[in-house]
């Protein structure tokens, strides 16, 4: 009977963290104070061919 207790008492925290997860991401007000999203242009210009080489050893 302990460990039924236990795994719903671990249910519940588990689905309250997730509602407050959920309810963070949809906040529209956080959203914009963030700054910008993700960071462009991080590995410089990409049009130029690779080169593969072997690994000499």
């Amino acid at each position: 009977m302990a460990e039924s207790d236990n795994a719903d008492d671990l249910k519940k925290k588990f689905a309250e963290a997730l509602g407050a997860k959920k309810s963070n991401d949809t906040d529209s007000s956080t959203a914009s104070d963030k700054g910008p999203g993700h960071a462009h242009d991080v590995h410089g210009q990409a049009d130029q061919k690779r080169v593969f080489r072997r690994k000499s050893g």
